[in-house]
């Protein structure tokens, strides 16, 4: 009897060892994995083309996501989930800086875009952005020229706090307003706007603005809504 007990669970034992390091590893926050794509690499073509999408996706966001593993292996950080990182970074934490804003900010922006017929917000937010900037069309002006006018890397951001309500504001390389040691009025991203230019050489080269206006074709204006709904009813 003892003899089947310990055969039973050697088998035990080996059946886990046999599981993908990956599911083991699964419910580690210090250790990240790259999300996928809910949709292909081609969906937002004609304004996203294939190839940008591939290599911003898999290289870009994949570096991210390997780097800040390494980054935070043996510090304080290695058993925080990414929202508790970037809360608690600061300045001199260059390294895991960069790369838990990039990561953050590609899961983010992968959500918001998708190969929808929705080309125009509603409800809240919709009577939000009229209120706040004159009309949508305004207010798609408004946050074109702000991206426009970011020099370098980084990215442009429509954002919610109870403060100031809706707003828009640029934040350069990888940073984002959850680095409250950083950004000392946070808010809660609603639309986020790569301007990197790896997120459009290849395709738009050095004209910016025709990849911002692009943009406007591929918004996922239901996630975005649901953006706004939860960015109201946080503290």
């Amino acid at each position: 009897m003892k003899r089947r007990k310990f055969i039973q669970k050697s088998i035990l034992a080996v059946s886990v060892l046999a599981i993908k390091p990956s599911l083991l590893l699964a419910d580690s926050p210090s250790q990240f994995e790259l999300p996928p794509l809910n949709y292909p690499y081609n969906a937002l073509e004609p304004y996203i083309d294939a190839q940008t999408m591939e290599i911003h996706h898999s290289k870009h966001h994949g570096a991210y996501v390997k780097n800040l593993n390494e980054a935070i292996k043996g510090t304080k950080f290695e058993t925080m989930s990414l929202e508790k990182i970037l809360e608690n970074l600061t300045s001199k934490d260059t390294k895991i800086r960069n790369n838990a804003g990039g990561h953050y900010n590609h899961t983010f922006f992968w959500k918001i875009i998708s190969p929808s017929d929705t080309k125009e917000p509603t409800g809240k937010l919709a009577e939000a952005l009229t209120q706040k900037f004159g009309s949508t069309e305004k207010f798609k002006e408004i946050f074109s020229d702000k991206a426009k006018s970011l020099f370098g890397s980084g990215w442009t951001w429509l954002l919610y706090n109870k403060k100031r309500g809706l707003f828009i504001e640029n934040t350069p390389n990888q940073d984002n307003f959850a680095m409250k040691n950083i950004y000392k009025d946070t808010a809660s991203p609603i639309i986020g706007l790569d301007v990197w230019e790896h997120a459009y050489y290849l395709k738009y080269q050095n004209r910016r603005n025709e990849y911002i206006q692009a943009f406007w074709n591929v918004l996922n204006w239901k996630e975005i809504e649901n953006n706004y709904d939860k960015a109201l009813k946080s503290k």
